[in-house]
């Protein structure tokens, strides 16, 4: 399926992702108010990490090798084997983890114990949330796009239902238990739509492990380490820096910030995971890959760009529908987290080429590098500019990086290729 046919079918997707986004960020501004945001951002980056300790850390990895194999049928199935037991495993072990420690992670990430039983939901359900993204990565990989935007559609809505439910009737104790157990209802609906599919079998869930295909899952894995894990905990560390300078409230600004940029920029990100993951896996010319990044540039850096502006020009308006009166002083952030945005859209089209020619050591390295430089950074712009030096480092940070990124990328591509 080319890009415009992609685009289409994702724009759909994204159309009723993005409403429903609005929807649940309006909920989550009346019942939980800034604060609560800020705790629900804490608890969503501890969930991050874990699911992708727990295995979803390859599913980049299954995108790619899916594709790759799409000649040989038998290689995938034990592609798909050796994942889907690398997902399982570790997913119990983590499980396991989470009930012991429930009470101390509460006490860690929220600082009181109140919250300890979420995590039980959480360990209780992790299995069929990391199995979900299994599944929807052989779909991507397999380049089923009706298939994927339907399994993604089905589960927009269902964390919708899902969180609408818990947030009215328990709160801001109700939307922490719906972000732990929205994808893994989701899981069913996902298996439902992939089980009369032609290469579909149950084996695929509990075959052997192989040690070359672990292998090279196992640097998909390290990449999405570094990515997921330092830059989550970076989030850790800049929202524990905001509250501790300007309070909770503004910890709150600061991720409805995230949330609003995560939005807007929904089809721009979910056209770079869907087509050109797959689709430069399967490329092995320079110039080809060449060729496909620049069109990368051409049509998906003016839809980020045009966007932003949108944001920009409607801002007030934005923030009333989106959220409430209360977060207005997010404004303060706006201009520079939407100049940050389309400069990290920019290199993200960069870094899905690396991850497709299984960069691994320069994907790490560039990424561990911006992950941890964006933390002095926030705090020396935010002492001398206050609160909107946050988002102005933001965007220096994602400027260097996607044009240390090109540099590097280009340069080793142009090595190994050329």
């Amino acid at each position: 399926m080319n890009l415009l046919n992609t685009s289409i079918l994702n724009g759909i997707a994204v159309f009723i992702k993005t409403v429903t986004m609005l929807l649940l960020n309006k909920i989550l501004a009346i019942y939980v108010g800034p604060s609560g945001y800020a705790l629900i951002g804490q608890f969503q980056n501890f969930v991050q990490v874990v699911t992708g300790i727990g295995g979803s850390f390859i599913n980049s990895g299954i995108v790619k090798y899916t594709a790759e194999y799409h000649e040989d049928e038998q290689l995938q199935r034990r592609l798909w084997a050796t994942s889907s037991k690398l997902i399982i495993l570790f997913t119990l072990l983590i499980s396991v983890i989470l009930i012991c420690c429930s009470f101390n992670l509460s006490q860690s990430i929220f600082k009181h114990s109140d919250y300890w039983s979420v995590f039980i939901w959480l360990a209780i359900f992790l299995v069929f949330f990391n199995l979900n993204g299994f599944l929807l990565a052989v779909i991507n990989g397999k380049k089923e796009i009706v298939k994927l935007v339907s399994a993604n559609i089905g589960g927009t809505l269902i964390t919708l239902l899902v969180t609408c439910i818990l947030v009215v009737s328990y709160g801001l104790y109700g939307a922490l238990v719906a972000l732990a157990i929205n994808q893994s209802v989701a899981f069913f609906l996902t298996w439902f739509i992939v089980r009369r599919s032609p290469w579909y079998r149950s084996e695929m869930f509990w075959g052997k492990i192989e040690r070359p295909l672990a292998k090279k899952l196992s640097a998909f894995a390290l990449m999405a380490v570094v990515s997921v894990v330092v830059g989550n905990i970076t989030q850790f560390i800049l929202r524990s820096y905001v509250v501790k300078t300007y309070g909770w409230d503004f910890a709150g600004y600061w991720d409805g910030m995230n949330r609003l940029s995560l939005g807007y920029l929904l089809f721009a990100s979910t056209i770079i995971g869907v087509y050109y993951l797959p689709k430069l896996s399967e490329l092995k010319k320079y110039i080809e890959i060449k060729k496909e990044v620049r069109k990368g540039y051409l049509v998906i850096l003016p839809i980020a760009a045009l966007s932003a502006a949108m944001v920009y020009v409607f801002k007030e308006l934005v923030v009333e529908i989106l959220f409430t009166v209360q977060f207005k002083p997010m404004l303060e952030l706006l201009f520079w987290q939407l100049v940050g945005d389309v400069l990290r859209i920019g290199s993200w089209i960069v870094t899905y080429m690396m991850l497709s020619q299984a960069m691994t050591r320069l994907f790490i390295s560039l990424e561990t590098f911006f992950l941890v430089s964006i933390i002095p950074l926030t705090m020396l712009l935010s002492d001398i500019y206050g609160f909107k030096g946050i988002a102005l480092a933001f965007a220096i940070n994602n400027f260097f990086y996607w044009i240390v990124c090109a540099y590097f990328s280009h340069k080793k591509l142009k090595y190994d290729l050329g």
